[in-house]
């Protein structure tokens, strides 16, 4: 996924960058960057973080770096914030999103005029530099996000630091968030809403699916309105979103606390006790436990300090293996129990299998697992969330092709995302038996959107049934 942060201020603000940046450290694994305008021009400074926290890899740079203005990001993958030349003048970019139809766009680029692409390991582009390839071909800034915004598939909030001042600008369907804080002697634009309240800011306006705003430390200026369509991903709930986290208006924590509350209304078994796979299903487990009335235990603890973030890394079989480290058994509440088990998703399944069979070797008599939303049925077209290879990686997927062959309709697939389908009751037991739990039953989709509490036509729902059935007559792909 990914997030960032920037400030605009009276006064120097290297240590509000440092902090509000830190705060997005849940969203990403692998990079993370800051830059800053000082008396020196522009400074920046980007790390690996995929062994050590930010805060670890920073602290030497912010005694260096000075200025009233500056951003920061949390990457999963490229080295952001870069730093432009261009006819629009020099700035600082960093984005969040994902680009489906970047060979198209380089190549376009490439005819405009001579220009060139700096590659990453793998031949790959950097898709920040795209981004800014694409809007260095507007007259300004606001023409020169709208056009990147239109050609890009996929999903592109912006944020870009200049001498004077910030421009943000949230996906054209508000996929992911962007919020406004305010003091006294600044205002700060972030991906999160809690980071910036330990600062000293208070929230002053959350960004609309579209919307372009510049920030000085004066005040913001709406370049562009805000559009009446927004598709916000529901998983920002589910897995990605801090407790502490609130998008349009909703909170993360109370969201899963609702969400746990409508698995347990419609389950039947009678477990010894709810256990959560920490940390996102730990407040879904709790909402589960506070309805059903079985209490809630933690079996295994995860080794905060040496595994404190939420995130894994990237590579898969390092994933698998860590995934078993972190977690230590507590024996007493494992053996001779029956334990209801809830994570936040099952998409490959393979973490989650190898979690069932360590608590069965640790004395568990049953594994009951409940995750908090419907089956991934396809991988994530906007911000990566079951980044894979193939949408066969997806265990939901993989037994559809073991049960139908590799040409399956998207009414087929539907059929299988419909709850009260026989094909989907066919389909989770043969999940159930690949992964050797006692029992399974994953959330309803409705259910979900219920926990969510927006309208469906608000929420982006492409992993489970690729659309939605949006009853605001517009469904878009981008």
């Amino acid at each position: 996924m990914g997030g960032f942060f920037g400030v605009a201020s009276k006064n120097e603000c290297k240590y509000d960058l440092f902090f509000g940046t830190d705060y997005h450290s849940h969203l990403g694994t692998r990079r993370a960057g800051m830059a800053m305008f000082g008396k020196s021009g522009f400074d920046r400074a980007i790390h690996n973080i995929q062994n050590s926290p930010f805060r670890t890899k920073f602290e030497r740079d912010i005694a260096d770096f000075d200025g009233k203005i500056g951003i920061g990001c949390i990457s999963d993958y490229e080295p952001q914030p870069l730093l432009i030349k261009s006819h629009l003048g020099s700035y600082a970019i960093t984005t969040v999103g994902k680009i489906n139809n970047t060979e198209e766009l380089v190549e376009q680029a490439l005819s405009v005029g001579k220009t060139q692409f700096l590659e990453m390991s793998g031949s790959n582009i950097n898709p920040t530099e795209l981004v800014a390839s694409l809007i260095n071909q507007g007259n300004t800034f606001t023409e020169g996000i709208a056009y990147a915004q239109s050609v890009i598939d996929g999903s592109m909030s912006i944020l870009i630091m200049t001498e004077k001042g910030l421009y943000a600008a949230r996906d054209l369907y508000g996929r992911t968030p962007i919020v406004i804080g305010a003091k006294e002697d600044a205002f700060c634009v972030s991906f999160e809403s809690f980071a910036y309240i330990n600062l000293g800011y208070k929230e002053k306006k959350e960004l609309g699916p579209g919307e372009i705003v510049y920030v000085t430390s004066e005040g913001y200026e709406t370049l562009r309105k805000a559009s009446d369509t927004m598709r916000i991903c529901t998983f920002l709930w589910i897995y990605y979103g801090y407790p502490t986290s609130t998008y349009e208006g909703i909170n993360v924590e109370t969201m899963r606390y609702e969400c746990g509350k409508l698995l347990a209304r419609r389950d039947s078994v009678s477990p010894d006790l709810v256990a959560d796979v920490p940390d996102s299903g730990t407040a879904h487990a709790i909402g589960y436990a506070n309805e059903s009335g079985v209490p809630f235990s933690r079996p295994f603890i995860k080794y905060t300090p040496t595994w404190p973030r939420s995130f894994m890394p990237t590579d898969q079989s390092q994933r698998n293996l860590i995934a078993r480290m972190k977690l230590i058994p507590v024996d007493a509440l494992i053996k001779g129990k029956s334990l209801l088990l809830i994570d936040d998703s099952i998409v490959r399944g393979t973490q989650l299998r190898e979690t069932t069979e360590f608590l069965y070797k640790s004395g568990a008599r049953e594994v009951h697992i409940r995750p908090a939303c419907p089956p991934l049925l396809y991988g994530c077209r906007f911000l990566n969330f079951s980044r894979s290879n193939s949408e066969y990686d997806l265990i939901a997927r993989r037994v559809i092709r073991k049960r139908e062959g590799d040409a399956v309709s998207d009414e087929l697939l539907a059929d299988y995302a419909n709850p009260d389908s026989v094909n989907h009751e066919e389909m989770i037991e043969e999940i159930r038996r690949e992964l050797n739990f006692t029992s399974l039953r994953f959330h309803r989709l409705d259910d979900m959107v219920k926990s969510v509490g927006l309208d469906k036509c608000r929420l982006c729902t492409y992993c489970w049934d690729k659309q939605g059935d949006c009853r605001c007559g517009n469904t878009p792909e981008r």
